[in-house]
């Protein structure tokens, strides 16, 4: 093979899988796919309204391992401890996977539809529709993904963020997936920059004995609405995380912080760029 054609090649390779991806990809074959993973998201969270941040972080973590395609919905059997049952997973709450259970049992309930749209464009759908639901910006997604058939625990080590990271470390595993600075930003350990105030509170509700019924939200002034507010948060002293308020802290990124903190509109914007860019890691293609 000459050298244009392995530059072709590899070119071809490269840019596959995005190639794909297309908004309205079932438009011709089953065009209400939206409206029903819509519908049946509407319905689970009036159910449990923890299911829009649990959704979000299940496509977060879906596609830092593999690339988005949905192997993080796979059971474990006993011959292979799957992705979900690795320890940086277990903390991914029931409702994030029951609502995309839901949607695809409301999908296979139309008989035009039944397995004819993978799990991995359901989750992507999914995310648009929470973060739309409590007040988020609405966004074309682009879809035609196909699932993996693989999912280990031993292919999820290393591959996500910690609540210690700093920037550093944030920024790489970022850079791994092809998402920059500006896409990363978007026990507890005492952190030398948290709040003063605020770290009392969260020792209030976070006891030694653990009760996996409580719930902490990430933003303590406006909890369960899609706002700039976590950034304005941020700018007190409010993270959750260590590796939150060193978004804050770090000189790289405190300047993003301070304009998404000041305009509710921009950060909108760089959040549906960011999520389109996150939705084209390492998609499927063929017989992948």
């Amino acid at each position: 093979m000459n050298l244009l054609s392995l530059l072709l090649s590899l070119f071809l390779s490269l840019n596959l899988s995005s190639a794909q991806l297309r908004r309205n990809f079932y438009a011709g074959s089953f065009p209400n796919v939206e409206q029903i993973v819509r519908n049946a998201l509407g319905q689970k969270i009036q159910q449990s309204s923890i299911t829009v941040p649990v959704v979000l972080r299940l496509y977060f973590y879906d596609c830092f391992v593999n690339g988005c395609d949905a192997s993080v919905m796979i059971e474990s059997t006993k011959y292979n401890k799957a992705e979900k049952d690795h320890p940086d997973n277990l903390s991914l709450s029931g409702d994030g996977f029951d609502a995309i259970v839901k949607a695809k049992q409301a999908l296979d309930a139309v008989p035009n539809c039944r397995n004819k749209v993978s799990c991995a464009d359901i989750i992507t759908i999914a995310t648009r529709d929470v973060v739309n639901i409590v007040g988020g910006p609405w966004y074309d997604v682009e879809l035609g993904r196909l699932d993996g058939l693989s999912s280990t625990a031993a292919s999820v080590e290393g591959m996500l963020p910690q609540p210690t990271d700093d920037v550093n470390k944030l920024t790489s595993h970022f850079a791994k997936n092809g998402l920059s600075l500006d896409d990363m930003i978007h026990g507890v350990k005492k952190d030398p920059s948290i709040n003063a105030t605020y770290l009392p509170q969260l020792k209030d509700l976070c006891p030694k004995d653990v009760d996996p019924r409580k719930e902490i939200f990430m933003d303590p002034i406006r909890p369960g609405k899609f706002d700039n507010v976590y950034y304005q948060n941020l700018q007190q002293g409010r993270g959750l995380f260590k590796s939150d308020q060193a978004l804050f802290t770090d000189p790289r990124s405190k300047p993003t912080v301070n304009l998404w903190a000041s305009n509710g509109q921009l950060y909108n914007q760089a959040f549906v760029n960011s999520m389109i860019k996150l939705g084209r890691v390492g998609v499927k293609t063929g017989r992948d």
